[in-house]
């Protein structure tokens, strides 16, 4: 069988509700490198909040962080690195506009860099994984480099009226998404963003044709990564949206979905001697 691309987004899809991957997945993903194939991580998470996963399994392709802002190669520093950010006066102008709407914070990401508006310790437990250096207070003054992403928490009934803003006021240079459980936050990135611009490279690099990649979600941000791919699966506990779209849904992060899907469509334990 020639080489597959398998993409993995990270939470709710590899991994399982207690943020570890399952020995049947981890297996089946070794078996699936053995026999050719290629593994590689998409995340909407920064690389240090990854990285832990990547080097667990093993992996020698590229990773695609802050979906699709940052896609760069752990192994290989001659890859060459896509880093996409956004402007500061863009930043200053959703700042500024964030004190017409009822919000908790906002935090900008400079890479491994976090720059929080206010203290509050919940958030922190989630954005400081990997420990990044950590400054806080109005980040129109703090902030002196352009972020790769902006960060914005708010009550759920909030959140749809801060969206709205962003799309009537900054279509043209940003583009946002929703996370869900713990928190409500709006995640911006640079406009034209998204985890299927970072896997179309490391296709690309690879020699791997759309129709031979498999991509795995189950949020609103693997939306374009599903789309793209050749076959795109939808966990069984992801969105349904994300399923409408999906070539397949299969089991959910908690029943080794990815594996049930890779050993159907890749014959993996029947090479297996």
């Amino acid at each position: 069988m020639k080489p597959h691309l398998i993409v993995l987004d990270l939470d709710g899809t590899l991994l399982t509700d207690e943020k570890i991957i399952s020995e049947k997945t981890a297996h089946t993903l070794k078996l699936a490198e053995e026999q050719g194939h290629y593994v590689m991580i998409a995340t909407g998470r920064p690389y240090r909040a990854s990285s832990t996963y990547y080097h667990q399994l093993g992996l020698k392709t590229p990773i695609v962080n802050f979906n699709g802002a940052f896609v760069h190669h752990p192994k290989d520093r001659s890859w060459q690195t896509f880093h996409e950010t956004i402007s500061l006066p863009v930043v200053n102008d959703v700042v500024d506009a964030m004190q017409d709407y009822r919000f908790h914070n906002i935090v900008a990401e400079v890479m491994d860099d976090v720059y929080m508006q206010y203290h509050d310790e919940k958030i922190m437990d989630i954005l400081t994984f990997g420990n990044p250096v950590i400054t806080q207070g109005d980040i129109r003054t703090s902030l002196r480099v352009e972020p790769t992403s902006l960060l914005i928490q708010a009550d759920s009934p909030h959140v749809e009226p801060i969206r709205k803003h962003l799309a009537d006021v900054h279509a043209e240079v940003i583009d946002h998404r929703r996370w869900g459980a713990p928190f409500d936050i709006i995640e911006i990135v640079r406009h034209g963003l998204h985890k299927a611009v970072g896997i179309s490279q490391v296709a690309k690099w690879l020699h791997i044709p759309k129709e031979r990649i498999i991509a795995f979600g189950d949020e609103d941000n693997d939306l374009e990564m599903i789309d793209y791919a050749g076959h795109g699966v939808a966990m069984g506990n992801g969105i349904d949206r994300l399923k409408s779209i999906a070539n397949e849904v299969t089991l959910s992060n908690n029943e080794d979905g990815i594996a049930e899907v890779l050993n159907e469509r890749l014959l993996l334990t029947k090479h297996i001697k």
